[in-house]
């Protein structure tokens, strides 16, 4: 899902820009694999703690901005509007990734053009299947940048000669996702399977009672944590300040989120011992799942990077990640307990 809601809009020699700290799959995404299957789609990437910083990398080449709106590890919530902003009056519509903050936040109502979630992770809410959508938001004039949109507004000679923009008049500015659903879905494959679409419309049915038992436990753990003298640090939009706190009020109206993060003094070996220790969490890399979640980043995901790129993700030797699920929380508090006091 990554890979199209991009090459729906790039070609060869064309760009995307990212902000610095994509969660893992997503650095992969747009580093390696994008470039590998579309050759040379250029991705540069963006520190948004001033969102000025998309004005200066843009040029007559870039095509789209891609964020999350609240990446991990670091959590610091991503300025949508102010991005949003900036792209429209440039012509270059803000493709948001709202997988870890579902009914939190509403992207399209902060100016974003696109929105895409990976299903496997809240809305499904089970870990059991794997899926992901994109929702064009029908609010982004892709006729009005032609020179930036070729392929939506050229004859495609893979589906006698459609032109997007001008194929979907009737129906309103949506060549976009249906460029995507006609001509990459049929190209590229990987379509939801039926059965993995009901799982994923189940789960939609308890999705915001569920996001607000997440987003409680989260902010319950962020706080008992932060008294424990083993670690040094705790990662929860809760616990920033600043203009890092202003975004998360700004754009997590509806809660913080159920993603956390704490560094241990320990390094690495605390790290690893933390999660050998642990008895309820289960650890795996999934992010949203019922059941609450733990891994350590440097000697799991990240471990392919090396230390230099590990710190530029924001991923520390101590750092654990966490994945509040919906237990009672006198539960979740007595295994991460536990588990610190093996440390």
């Amino acid at each position: 899902m990554r890979r199209r809601s991009l090459i729906s809009v790039c070609r060869c020699r064309q760009q995307k820009k990212s902000f610095r700290r994509l969660r893992r799959a997503n650095a992969s995404v747009v580093t390696r694999v994008t470039p590998g299957i579309v050759g040379g789609i250029e991705c540069r990437f963006v520190d948004p703690a001033n969102p000025e910083n998309f004005r200066r990398a843009t040029d007559a080449k870039t095509r789209c901005y891609y964020a999350e709106t609240l990446p991990n590890p670091k959590l610091t919530v991503f300025p949508i509007g102010e991005v949003a902003k900036i792209g429209r009056a440039l012509g270059v519509p803000l493709i948001m990734d709202n997988t870890a903050a579902p009914v939190l936040c509403r992207p399209l109502d902060h100016g974003a053009a696109i929105v895409m979630h990976s299903t496997t992770k809240y809305i499904g809410g089970h870990g059991t299947s794997i899926g992901g959508i994109l929702v064009d938001g029908g609010n982004f004039d892709w006729e009005k940048h032609k020179d930036r949109f070729p392929m939506l507004n050229t004859p495609d000679p893979s589906y006698h000669g459609a032109v997007w923009t001008q194929a979907v008049k009737p129906l309103g500015p949506i060549a976009y996702i249906l460029k995507a659903r006609v001509t990459l879905l049929r190209d590229v494959g990987a379509p939801m399977s039926p059965f993995n679409a009901f799982m994923f419309l189940q789960g939609l049915e308890t999705l915001p009672l569920r996001m607000r038992v997440h987003c409680d436990n989260a902010n319950a753990v962020a706080k008992h944590l932060g008294k424990n003298p083993k670690i040094t640090k705790v990662i929860h939009p809760s616990a920033m300040s600043g203009e890092a706190k202003k975004r998360a009020e700004k754009y997590l109206s509806r809660g913080l989120g159920a993603l956390l993060g704490f560094e241990l003094k320990g390094g690495v070996e605390a790290g690893r011992k933390f999660i050998d220790s642990l008895k309820m969490f289960y650890h795996v890399a999934n992010i949203g799942d019922a059941r609450s979640l733990a891994i350590h980043p440097a000697s799991t995901t990240h471990s392919q990077l090396t230390p230099e790129e590990q710190a530029q993700t924001g991923v520390t030797p101590g750092y654990v990640r966490l994945s509040i699920g919906l237990e009672h929380i006198d539960d979740i508090l007595a295994d991460l307990d536990q588990a610190l006091a093996a440390v």
